[in-house]
C-alpha cells in the first residue's frame, strides 16, 4: 500500500500533522502500535488536557539549541489552537500562569483530532507493530499488517516517559538507523528521590503541599512543592529536574513569602508556643516535626535567638541533595532526543535524508511545565505537515 506520507505516531504531534498534510491534498497513514490513539493526550493535565500555554515562547523551552524552537512557535501559536477547539465547542479555562485546560475532559481534544483526521481522509492503523523502515526510491516499513510505502516519513513516537502506556526508544532508534545524532536522554518533569535520611523527613511529611522555592544554581522554581514517601515532587519539584544533572544541591525556602527569623523575633518576648507560631506560615505537620527536630518545642520566650537563627535558615535554605528522580516511570517527559543540528527548524526535515522528518517529544526540544510540551507537539506537528 502506498501513500504520500506515512506517519509512525498516533499521538498530539502525530495527528495534527496528519491532518496538515491531509489539507494539502496529501493521502496520509498513520501506524500506531497502540490499540487506540492519543494515549498521552488522555493524561495530560490530569485528564482535562494542559493543551497550550498563553505564555509560548522559546524562554520555556530547554534543547542544545535554545533557537531552534523559534521557528515553530512562530509559525503556530497558542491562538491558532484555541481557535481550532473553539471551532470544535470546546470549552477551557486558564488554571493559573497561562495554563490552558479543558472544562470537560481531554477525550475532548481527542475526538477533535480523530474527527478532523477521518474528515480530511487520513487513514489510521491501529496495534501495527513495526519490523523495519527502510529507504530505497522511497520509504519503506515493514509490519505486521502488511508493508506499506511512501514519498516522506514522519517519525511521531514521542519519547521514554510513561513506558506504562507503551512508550519505547523506537524512534531514536529509527534515527539512529539513518545515522541522525541523539543528544543525552534523560526523565524530566519528574519527581526527586531523596536519600533515606532525608526520605524520613518526608515519609512523616507524605501528602503535605506548600508554597517554596527550590534554587538549583543560578535558577530558582516557585510553585508548590509536594511532600512524597520517595522524595519530592509537585510544580516546583518537577520544573527544578528540567535542569537537574546531580552536580548541584537544591536549596529549598520552605517560607518564601516571609522571613520567619523576623517575625519570631518580633514575637521574642511573648509565651506562645514557636509550633503555633510557625504554623501561621507552614503546614502544622511540618512545624511541629521541625520544632521537634531542632528541640524547641516550647514557648518562644525560651528559645536562644541562636536556636530561632537557627531554624529560620533551616525554612529558607534546606539544602537537599537528591538519590536521583523517580524515572521514565512517572516522568512527563523526555528531555533530550533527536538533535536539532539534524533538523531544518522550519520544517522538521533531516538534513540527512530527504523526505524524513522528526516532530513532538522524539525532538530535542522539551518544554517545560504548564502546556508547552502539548504545544510544542501542535507547532513542530503543523511545521512537518505544512511541507512534507
Amino acid at each position: 500500500m502506498h501513500s504520500d506520507v506515512i506517519i509512525i505516531g498516533a499521538g498530539a504531534s502525530g495527528l495534527f500533522c496528519a491532518l496538515q498534510c491531509a489539507k494539502r491534498g496529501r493521502t496520509v497513514l498513520v501506524l500506531d502500535h497502540a490499540d487506540r490513539i492519543g494515549s498521552k493526550i488522555r493524561i495530560s493535565g490530569g485528564g482535562r488536557c494542559n493543551f497550550t500555554n498563553l505564555r509560548v515562547s522559546a524562554d520555556y523551552y530547554f534543547s542544545h539549541n535554545p533557537h531552534f524552537c523559534k521557528s515553530a512557535l512562530a509559525g503556530f501559536t497558542p491562538q491558532d489552537i484555541l481557535s481550532f477547539v473553539q471551532d470544535h465547542g470546546i470549552t477551557y479555562y486558564e488554571k493559573e500562569e497561562g495554563q490552558i485546560f479543558c472544562v470537560n475532559s481531554s477525550r475532548d481534544v481527542i475526538d477533535m483530532l480523530e474527527q478532523e483526521c477521518v474528515n480530511a481522509g487520513v487513514k489510521t492503523i491501529l496495534q501495527c507493530a513495526i519490523s523495519s523502515v527502510t529507504r530505497k526510491n522511497e520509504f519503506i516499513v515493514e509490519t505486521n499488517k502488511g508493508t506499506f510505502s511512501s514519498e516522506s516519513l514522519i517519525i511521531a513516537t514521542g519519547g521514554l516517559s510513561y513506558p506504562v502506556i507503551g512508550a519505547s526508544s523506537f524512534g531514536y532508534d529509527i534515527a539512529r538507523s539513518f545515522g541522525i545524532a541523539i543528544t543525552d536522554l534523560r526523565p524530566a518533569l519528574v519527581p526527586f528521590v531523596l536519600s533515606d535520611q532525608e526520605r524520613s523527613l518526608c515519609n512523616e511529611l507524605a501528602g503535605v503541599s506548600l508554597d517554596a522555592v527550590i534554587t538549583y544554581g543560578r535558577r530558582k522554581f516557585k510553585g508548590s512543592l509536594l511532600f512524597t514517601h520517595r522524595g519530592l515532587s509537585g510544580p516546583a519539584a518537577l520544573q527544578t529536574s528540567l535542569f537537574y544533572d546531580s552536580a548541584l544541591p537544591l536549596s529549598i525556602d520552605l517560607v518564601p513569602d516571609a522571613n520567619i527569623y523576623d517575625v519570631l523575633m518580633q514575637k521574642r518576648k511573648t509565651k506562645a508556643e514557636i509550633q503555633n507560631l510557625l504554623a501561621e506560615y507552614v503546614p502544622k505537620r511540618l512545624a511541629k516535626i521541625v520544632c521537634d527536630r531542632l528541640d524547641i518545642a516550647k514557648p518562644i520566650n525560651q528559645i536562644s535567638d541562636k536556636d530561632i537563627r537557627s531554624l529560620a535558615d533551616s525554612l529558607h535554605a534546606w539544602k537537599v541533595i537528591p538519590k536521583g528522580t523517580e524515572g521514565y516511570e512517572t516522568a512527563e517527559v523526555t528531555a533530550g532526543g533527536v538533535d536539532t543540528k539534524e533538523l531544518s527548524s522550519k520544517t522538521m526535515e533531516a538534513k540527512k535524508q530527504a523526505g524524513l522528518f522528526f516532530i513532538g517529544e522524539v525532538v530535542d526540544v522539551t518544554g517545560a511545565l504548564g502546556g508547552y510540551n502539548l504545544h510544542w507537539a501542535w507547532a513542530s506537528g503543523y511545521a512537518a505537515g505544512k511541507h512534507a
